[in-house]
C-alpha cells in the first residue's frame, strides 16, 4: 500500500485525453504535425474542414496544455485562500457521520464485513444492470444530499476562488479544495472498499487507497449532458444528490478495453440519494436534461497497486511526476505486487 509514500501523477496528463469540445473528440497531442497524422481524419469527419477551423484547435489544445500544466500551483493557492476564508454554511456535512448513510447502506456494510461474505450475498442487496458490472445501492439520506447540496450552492455563490473538475464540466465544485477529503471523503472511500472488494477484486477494489472527488451541475442554459468517455479511476462511485429534473439519464457502452463492432448501450436514471458503483475504464456519458437542475456526486477511487503498473490514461508504464495530494493515485518506492489479489483489506 502508499502508506509514508507521496501521490504521483503521470506525464500523460500533459499530452493524452485532451478534449477538444468543439468536435466532441479526445485527442493526444505532441505537436502539429502529430495532430494532423493522428486526428486529421478524425477531426475532418466531425466538421474541422477549414485549415482556420484547425488552427483554432491547436490553439485550444495548446492553451489547454497550458491550463494543465498551471494546474498544481493553482489549486495549491485556491486551497489555501478557502481554508482561511471561507466560511461554511453547513460545517458539520464536512465529517461522515453514520446519520448521514442510508440505512440500507449500513446494513450492506455489516454484511461484507461479517464472517464468510461473498460475492452472491452481496449482489442480493445490490441492482445490477446487464453484464457492465454496474450497481445501485442507496448511500446517502435525503437530509445529508439536501445539506450537502445547500454547502455546495452556498460556496458556489461566494466570492471564493473555483477550479473545476474538468475540461468536461465547466459548473461544478471540487471537494478536495472545499476541505472534504479527510474528514468525509476519505472515510466514505473506507467504507466502500469492503464492497469494492468483492465487486471489483481484479481492479484493486481492496486496496483502493486514493480518491478524487467533485461534485457536477447540470442545468438549462449551462453544461446539459457529458460525452462519451471513460474515468481516470479502477472504481467510479456516483451519487445522485438532486434536485429537482427531467430527462439528463446516465448511458453506458463498453468496457474501454473490450471494443465491439456493434456496441450495446444501456440507459440508467438518476435516484435521489443512491450511488451508481462502476468499473472507471466503463465507457459512459450523459443525455441532456431537459428541465430543471442536476447535481451529482463524483468519487473516483483509485488503487496504486494497479495503476502504478500501468496508466489507465495512456496505456503505458506510468512516467511519474510530482503532484499536489493524492494526484492521480500513483506512487513509487517499492515493486508492485504481480497480482492485485494481495491486497488487503486493512
Amino acid at each position: 500500500m502508499s502508506a509514508g509514500r507521496p501521490f504521483r501523477g503521470c506525464a500523460c496528463f500533459f499530452t493524452d485525453n485532451i478534449f477538444v469540445g468543439r468536435f466532441g473528440l479526445h485527442v493526444r497531442y505532441r505537436d502539429e504535425p502529430q495532430l494532423r497524422r493522428d486526428h486529421g481524419r478524425a477531426l475532418r469527419e466531425r466538421g474541422c474542414r477549414s485549415e482556420e477551423q484547425f488552427r483554432e484547435v491547436l490553439k485550444e489544445i495548446e492553451a489547454e496544455v497550458q491550463r494543465r500544466k498551471q494546474l498544481p500551483q493553482q489549486s495549491v493557492e485556491r486551497r489555501a485562500i478557502i481554508s482561511q476564508c471561507y466560511k461554511p454554511k453547513h460545517p458539520e456535512v464536512y465529517t461522515l457521520q453514520d446519520s448521514f448513510l442510508a440505512p440500507e447502506f449500513l446494513e450492506i456494510e455489516r454484511f461484507c464485513t461479517s464472517p464468510g461474505a461473498d460475492l452472491q450475498g452481496l449482489l442480493s442487496y445490490l441492482e445490477s444492470f446487464s453484464d457492465k458490472r454496474i450497481y445501485r445501492l442507496p448511500v446517502f439520506t435525503e437530509q445529508f444530499c439536501q445539506a450537502l447540496l445547500d454547502e455546495l450552492e452556498n460556496f458556489e455563490q461566494s466570492d471564493m476562488p473555483k477550479g473545476r473538475p474538468n475540461t468536461m464540466n465547466n459548473y461544478g465544485v471540487l471537494l478536495g479544495e472545499l476541505g472534504m477529503d479527510e474528514r468525509l471523503l476519505t472515510p466514505l472511500r473506507e467504507r466502500l472498499r469492503p464492497l469494492t472488494a468483492l465487486l471489483y477484486p481484479e481492479l484493486g477494489g481492496a486496496c483502493l487507497d486514493s480518491h478524487r472527488a467533485f461534485a457536477v451541475k447540470y442545468a438549462l442554459h449551462q453544461d446539459l449532458d457529458l460525452g462519451f468517455h471513460y474515468d481516470n479511476a479502477e472504481v467510479t462511485l456516483n451519487v445522485s444528490l438532486g434536485k429537482e429534473f427531467t430527462e439528463g439519464n446516465l448511458y453506458f457502452g463498453e468496457f474501454n478495453e473490450d471494443p465491439s463492432p456493434v456496441p450495446c448501450y444501456i440507459e440508467v436514471e438518476h435516484v435521489w440519494g443512491r450511488g451508481l458503483l462502476h468499473r472507471g475504464g466503463q465507457m459512459h456519458g450523459a443525455l441532456p436534461i431537459a428541465s430543471g437542475e442536476r447535481w451529482n456526486l463524483i468519487v473516483w477511487m483509485r488503487s496504486s497497486a494497479v495503476r502504478s503498473r500501468l496508466c489507465p490514461m495512456c496505456r503505458r508504464k506510468p512516467e511519474l511526476v510530482p503532484a499536489e495530494g493524492f494526484g492521480d493515485g500513483f506512487t513509487e518506492g517499492e515493486e508492485q505486487p504481480e497480482t492485485v489479489s494481495v491486497c488487503a483489506l486493512g
